[in-house]
């Protein structure tokens, strides 16, 4: 029985760099390029539905990233979304999250780097490097404005429980067995979270839980290559 690929969607203005990163992940078999776009403004026209992962340029002449991320959040899509920019700068990662990104790379990354990272904000929701855990330890409390959310006292243990294992970076799968508890309750778990801390994805979680000390960032676990 085939496996389902991972649908990949490629926004880019730079159509030789489009072609050339849709080849290198289609050879893949677990992902699949499914939607191309070479501009902001064209992407937001096209059926944009079905995509898993949607990797975003930020500098585009015909509708920039911000400008799809703004639009994606009104939309409330499921899918993720990981930045990849030559316009990297590890001071804009607080921006990135907070506009809606589950990963925010630079162009210069390994190929090889990339398609782990895909999988890493498929299965746990977000991606964070050593640097911008850094930025977290340093930025975040001081820059991001506060949520509305819930005290950590008033989360109930077994979300707290929860939390910690999103910031480890663990599947949905990896909690539940990691809690001795169903796939579906860790989903439910999560959209509690979400509701009761006001953020919209697993990256607002971590950073609530820095920003509240449910954690140390030290105990936020990094993907490994």
């Amino acid at each position: 029985m085939e496996h389902t690929k991972i649908k990949i969607g490629i926004v880019d203005d730079d159509l030789l760099f489009v072609q050339l990163l849709k080849n290198y992940i289609d050879h893949n078999g677990e992902y699949q390029v499914t939607l191309t776009s070479t501009g902001g403004y064209q992407f937001l026209t096209q059926d944009s539905g079905s995509l898993d992962i949607l990797i975003l340029d930020l500098r585009m002449t015909n509708g920039d990233g911000l400008e799809v991320m703004s639009e994606l959040a009104k939309r409330e899509t499921e899918t993720k979304i990981i930045v990849l920019s030559s316009f990297y700068r590890r001071s804009f990662m607080g921006q990135m999250l907070k506009m809606g990104a589950h990963a925010f790379l630079p162009k210069e990354i390994e190929l090889e780097e990339l398609l782990a990272v895909i999988k890493t904000v498929y299965h746990t929701g977000h991606y964070f490097s050593n640097d911008q855990i850094d930025v977290m330890r340093t930025q975040l409390s001081n820059k991001l404005p506060e949520f509305h959310a819930f005290s950590k006292n008033e989360l109930t243990d077994r979300e707290v429980d929860v939390l910690r294992l999103v910031c480890q970076q663990l599947s949905t799968k990896e909690i539940a067995d990691s809690l001795f508890i169903s796939p579906k309750t860790v989903e439910t778990h999560k959209t509690n979270l979400m509701i009761k801390t006001g953020v919209k994805n697993m990256a607002g979680l971590v950073i609530y839980a820095v920003q509240n000390q449910v954690i140390d960032p030290n105990e936020i676990v990094l993907f490994d290559k």
